[in-house]
C-alpha cells in the first residue's frame, strides 16, 4: 500500500528537475497558502521560494509525502525570518537611540580629528583615578553613584574626582585650541582688495 496521497508526485529516480518541477506543481500552491495565512504577500512569495530552493538542496530527503516535510520547512523559515525581523528591529531601535543619545557632528574631518586628538591628548594628562571617573559617567554612561561603586569609593570623592577630571581637561583644550589657534594665525595674511 503507497503512503502517498493523491496530489505528490511519483517519487522520480531520473532528472532532480524534473522531481523538483513535479513538487512544485503539486505543492507550492498549497505551501504558498499556508505562508499566507502567517505573513504578508511580500514575505509569503520570498518563503516559497526559499522553501523549495531548502527541497532542491536536500532532494534526497523529501518523502514521498512531500507536502507535511514542504510545510515543517515552510514553517522553520517562517519563523527564522520572525526571529530576523525582530532583532532587526531592536538593532534599529538602538542605533537610534544611541543616534539621539550622541551629539550631533559638525565640521569638517580635519577640525574632527584635531578635536578627537586634543581629547585623546587631554585625557592623557588625567590621573588614572579622574580619568576612569570621567570614562564612567561620560563614555560609559552611570551616574556618578553607581560609577562610585564601580570605582570603589564613595559618592562625594567620586564627585571630587569627577570635578577635577572635567576641571583639568577643559584647560587642557582650552590651552591646545588657544595653542592651535596661534599656529593658525602666524600664517601669512592674504592680501585684501580695496
Amino acid at each position: 500500500m503507497s503512503t502517498s496521497s493523491p496530489g505528490d508526485p511519483a517519487p522520480a529516480d531520473g532528472d532532480p528537475a524534473e522531481r523538483l518541477a513535479a513538487l512544485w506543481d503539486a505543492h507550492a500552491v498549497r505551501v504558498q497558502a499556508y505562508l499566507l495565512r502567517h505573513t504578508d504577500p511580500d514575505t509569503a512569495q520570498d518563503l516559497l521560494s526559499e522553501t523549495f530552493l531548502v527541497a532542491w538542496r536536500r532532494l534526497d530527503d523529501v518523502p514521498a509525502e512531500a507536502l507535511p516535510w514542504l510545510l515543517v520547512v515552510a514553517r522553520n523559515l517562517r519563523y527564522n525570518a520572525a526571529r530576523s525581523q525582530a532583532r532587526r528591529r531592536l538593532l534599529t531601535t538602538e542605533l537610534t537611540r544611541l543616534e539621539n543619545a550622541a551629539p550631533s557632528v559638525s565640521g569638517s574631518p580635519e577640525s574632527l580629528a584635531t578635536e578627537r586628538d586634543q581629547l585623546l591628548r587631554g585625557l592623557a594628562t588625567l590621573t588614572d583615578r579622574e580619568r576612569e571617573a570621567l570614562l564612567l559617567v561620560a563614555w560609559d554612561g552611570l551616574a556618578p553613584s553607581r560609577a562610585a561603586d564601580v570605582a570603589g569609593c564613595t559618592t562625594a570623592a567620586f564627585h571630587v574626582r569627577l570635578h577635577r577630571a572635567r576641571r583639568r581637561l577643559a584647560a587642557f583644550v582650552d590651552d591646545d585650541s588657544s595653542a592651535l589657534r596661534a599656529v593658525g594665525s602666524s600664517t601669512p595674511a592674504t592680501r585684501r582688495s580695496a
